[in-house]
């Protein structure tokens, strides 16, 4: 895991400024996350949508799972990086609640506290997939309620009527 320090160089407190963006090289999507969970109350029940995933990015999500932080996640990923998806499986299990294939090319984070607090609801929409990169990465993120609740329906569009979840075609129990 890595300190803010980095984040805190490019972004503003969340609940100081609720619309802001970035392009850089210099942040990972996974410290950005992080960064906006330790801003908000209670546990954070994570939504994502991206083209692919890295096992770097899983062992992170494992980390924040296993910090107490995170009550739920859950995934979209593009039926194109199913190879990757499926090397990935093993790890993948232990680390997701629910995993779904649609096609999907976004790169959405939603993030919802379950407790009140000033900031409750996170959205971060990026260009950089759910990995590790050294290039230029743009994003913007805001604390919109508004935004964030239209960029859930559509998660849960894609979620409920265009995706295939993983642990039916295995037939498979994901984490619960």
């Amino acid at each position: 895991m890595t300190s803010n320090k980095a984040v805190d160089s490019v972004l503003y407190p969340l609940s100081q400024v609720p619309l802001q963006a970035y392009l850089t090289n210099t942040l990972q999507v996974a410290d950005v996350v992080e960064w906006a969970m330790a801003q908000m109350p209670g546990k954070v029940h994570l939504r994502q949508t991206s083209f692919s995933i890295s096992e770097e990015f899983v062992r992170r999500l494992w980390h924040m799972q296993r910090s107490g932080k995170v009550s739920e996640v859950e995934l979209v990923l593009d039926h194109k990086a199913t190879n990757k998806t499926l090397r990935l499986w093993p790890f993948l299990v232990q680390t997701i609640n629910r995993l779904y294939l649609a096609d999907n090319h976004s790169k959405l984070i939603l993030l919802e506290s379950d407790t009140a607090g000033e900031v409750t609801q996170v959205a971060i929409i990026t260009s950089q997939n759910l990995t590790r990169g050294n290039r230029h990465e743009s994003a913007i993120i805001t604390t919109d309620i508004g935004v964030f609740r239209k960029l859930e329906a559509s998660f849960l569009d894609i979620r409920d009527h265009h995706a295939v979840p993983l642990r039916e075609l295995f037939n498979i129990k994901m984490q619960s």
